[in-house]
């Protein structure tokens, strides 16, 4: 089973800056590619951005183009989510996670394997 552990959440200004970092461990399968999810307080967790592991190709939420950038560092198993022109609407917990599949809907939560315990993001007006 692959952990995964998300950092860089907090508190920032709108306008602001913050770079998430997920960090896989443990298993030693072939990851296809990585997700950023988040979830506002009453509302249903959404795509935010998505990197096929090996070639890197990025796919991105309408919400967050222009302004997210997802990248990964494969040598250190981590992928990162650098989020910049934060707006309050963007407050929520980010979640990373993994698929193993070839066939997976990268903006479909469901077809992903593995998940992070999430990292809270909180944007000030």
């Amino acid at each position: 089973q692959v952990q995964l552990v998300e950092s860089g959440g907090g508190l920032v200004q709108a306008g602001g800056s913050l770079r998430l970092s997920c960090a896989a461990s443990g298993g030693t399968f072939s990851r296809y590619a990585m997700g950023w999810f988040r979830q506002a307080p009453g509302s249903e967790r959404e795509f935010v951005a998505a990197i096929t592991w090996n070639v890197g190709m990025t796919y991105y939420a309408d919400s967050v183009k222009g302004r997210f950038t997802i990248s990964r560092d494969i040598a250190k198993n981590t992928a990162f989510l650098q989020m910049n022109s934060l707006e309050p609407e963007d407050t929520g917990v980010y979640y990373c996670a993994a698929t193993v599949s070839l066939y997976a809907t990268l903006a479909r939560g469901s077809d992903y394997d593995s998940w992070g315990q999430g990292t809270q993001v909180t944007v000030s007006s």
